[in-house]
């Protein structure tokens, strides 16, 4: 019986590890949760220490038994309370009501811990183990009886309305609860309360406290953050200076409104992310207005643009080209004080069933991965929409472009980029894949005359609305 208790306190302390060592939200849920496994650890610590002084009472002293005894159910009460706390607070979260009955808890608390403190206790002495007797075993029975009622009628009142994952959670934890003590009471010397504990800790480690929900939950709301930042600072930007331009406009400063109108329409269009996909005409235009103020505030960058007009209407990812091109002026054209140019080109690739080495030499290095793509079984269309972004930068140092060909095939493993000025190519890797499907995204090739070139593969897919 000892082992098992020490096996239980080893598995409660490995999940308290864990869960100490998890980054969360310091939510009063998460506290309580947190005092709960301490309270845990330190009555599995004293039901092992109890299980061995009960069985040996010829040799423990009477009031040291007593004392131990006293502290391991006195820890019992208030684990019990405090699966009591968890749930009452996992309610008020889900449904926003108030804890009505934390007045009675914390009475009942108070009356089991001093009933545990001033009853009577005695041991019973049999040939399969002895056990702890008396008055003095009300207060645990009563004390599990009480919080269990409790815990049920907070499931029963508020079933409709909680989360069906929070549900189970609670019933799998009462019905657990509630077998192992009617198992200890009919078979005293089983000493299985731990065991309960254990289990009910577990069922809501596991259902809502798991590390990995933590950290999906954490992402989330930084995420939420990142977004409401990019809904806030464009939309005080732009107003701000479209109040700018007008005066501009009125004070005859006609090259300086001219600038201001176009930084407006560059913040203009990249609030509009309501929509994943946007046309090609659209995302061009932010695209001619961002360049358009950089060439101005850099007079020997230039920028050309080639695209098929018939092109216009193809439907592309929202907001992929600009993160792409700021790339290339910040890790290629600004180490050259930004001379250089930057060239945009799209147009219709087709896919013809060639041999890797014709279909390189044809389309480059972007047909022949579509062909090995097929090989592997992925569904690649025999025409897509390329769109290639080159420029005459400084080009990648050595052994950088590989690392950036093994981050845009592995995007999947690769966490979202959550900081920094730029959403990053990783971002629109990301969102290409999950948009367009994985056969299609965005790959790097260095130019033999300097530079590098950046290549969408996109599916033509057509704005019908």
């Amino acid at each position: 019986m000892l082992r098992m208790e020490i096996a239980l306190f080893l598995v409660i302390a490995f999940v308290a590890f864990i869960y100490f060592s998890t980054e969360k939200e310091r939510t009063a849920l998460h506290r309580t949760f947190a005092v709960l496994l301490i309270a845990v650890m330190a009555n599995l610590a004293l039901d092992g220490v109890t299980v061995y002084t009960v069985n040996h009472l010829e040799s423990v002293p009477p009031l040291l038994n007593s004392l131990l005894h006293r502290l391991f159910l006195g820890t019992m009460v208030l684990v019990i309370y405090l699966f009591y706390q968890y749930i009452a607070i996992l309610v008020e979260e889900e449904t926003g009501k108030p804890r009505r009955l934390d007045k009675p808890a914390i009475l009942f608390l108070a009356a089991a811990l001093l009933g545990n403190f001033l009853l009577p206790i005695s041991y019973t002495i049999t040939p399969v183990g002895n056990y702890s007797d008396g008055p003095y075993m009300l207060v645990p029975y009563a004390a599990v009886a009480f919080y269990l009622i409790l815990c049920a009628e907070l499931l029963i009142w508020n079933f409709k309305v909680l989360e069906w994952k929070k549900k189970r959670a609670i019933g799998v934890a009462l019905i657990i609860m509630f077998t192992v003590s009617v198992l200890q009471g009919l078979n005293h010397t089983w000493l299985i309360s731990g065991m309960g504990i254990t289990l009910m800790t577990l069922s809501f480690y596991l259902t809502l406290e798991n590390p990995e929900d933590l950290k999906a939950e954490l992402v989330e709301q930084k995420m939420s953050m990142l977004y409401l930042k990019s809904q806030v600072n464009p939309h005080f930007l732009y107003n701000t200076l479209d109040t700018i331009r007008i005066q501009a406009q009125l004070n005859g400063d006609k090259p300086v409104a001219a600038l201001l109108m176009r930084l407006v329409d560059f913040f203009r269009m990249s609030i509009k992310v309501d929509r994943p996909l946007v046309t090609l005409d659209d995302e061009m235009d932010m695209l001619d207005a961002y360049m358009e103020l950089m060439c101005t505030r850099y007079p020997d960058l230039h920028y050309t643009c080639d695209v098929d007009p018939e092109l216009g209407e193809m439907l592309v990812p929202n907001f992929i080209l600009q993160p792409v091109v700021e790339n290339s002026l910040l890790h290629g054209l600004k180490n050259k004080g930004y001379r250089g140019e930057v060239s945009i080109t799209a147009h219709i690739m087709k896919c013809h069933e060639l041999h890797e080495d014709e279909a390189v030499k044809e389309h480059g290095s972007g047909a022949g991965r579509l062909i090995s793509e097929r090989k592997n079984g992925y569904r690649i269309d025999d025409e897509w929409l390329e769109i290639c972004v080159r420029d005459t930068g400084s080009g990648f140092v050595e052994g950088r472009k590989a690392l950036v060909d093994a981050m845009l095939a592995s995007y999947a493993k690769q966490p979202p980029k959550l900081t920094g000025n730029s959403i990053g190519i990783l971002n629109v890797q990301k969102r290409i894949k999950l948009l367009c499907g994985r056969s299609y995204g965005l790959s790097y090739t260095e130019n033999e005359e300097g530079g590098v070139t950046a290549h969408f593969r996109l599916p033509l897919m057509e704005d019908n609305t």
